[in-house]
């Protein structure tokens, strides 16, 4: 009987053993990011998150997932796998505005021949956020990169647009945080898991 209540026990704590393992969302200004998000089936983890503030403002939150962990900006563009960057709207964002940020960083960021490579997917970008005019407070945004696929952008959880095929535009959108040059770089040394 004894052996019985051991072994019962024992099962009992392999079925629950996943359900303790997983890992509380990490809290970012109200913003629940969860621990682990599945890309193009395969499970990525979050590297980092943390909050743009524009002077004392909270402009949006961020959160970086990728299949390891990363502290370095280039650790990160050269990982392989699907990676993802959420962004969730702290307050009202004009989507042009978004538009023209991302053009800007990309630009500042990057090399004159990395930029010209990803000009196609920076324009689209900006087209996909001038249409939806407006990011409303608690909207949010995922850009994904699939590899063999390319980025794919969704707007609160539905895909938008076309993919954007380059492979060089994801990483020219990354450096956006994670260039010499990114509009937060508390932000910046979040996403880099607390690297620089």
């Amino acid at each position: 009987m004894r052996r019985l209540i051991v072994a019962a026990f024992a099962l009992l704590l392999s079925l629950l053993a996943p359900l303790c393992a997983r890992a509380e969302p990490v809290d970012v200004a109200g913003v629940k990011y969860e621990t682990v998000e599945e890309v193009a089936g395969q499970k990525l983890q979050l590297n980092g998150a943390g909050i743009r503030y524009k002077f004392v403002i909270k402009v949006y939150a961020a959160g970086l997932y990728l299949t390891a962990k990363a502290t370095t900006p280039e650790a990160v563009i050269a990982m392989p796998g699907p990676k993802r960057l959420h962004i969730v709207a702290l307050r009202d964002l004009d989507g042009n505005d978004l538009g023209k940020l991302f053009y800007k960083g990309m630009e500042t960021n990057t090399t004159r021949e990395e930029f010209v490579k990803a000009v196609n997917g920076v324009l689209k970008i900006g087209e996909l956020f001038g249409a939806k005019k407006e990011l409303k407070k608690g909207e949010s945004f995922s850009v994904d990169y699939i590899p063999g696929t390319g980025t794919i952008v969704l707007i609160n959880g539905v895909r938008t647009g076309d993919v954007i095929k380059e492979p060089e535009f994801y990483s020219a959108f990354l450096h956006v945080w994670l260039g010499p040059n990114p509009p937060d770089s508390q932000l910046k040394t979040k996403l880099l898991a607390g690297g620089k």
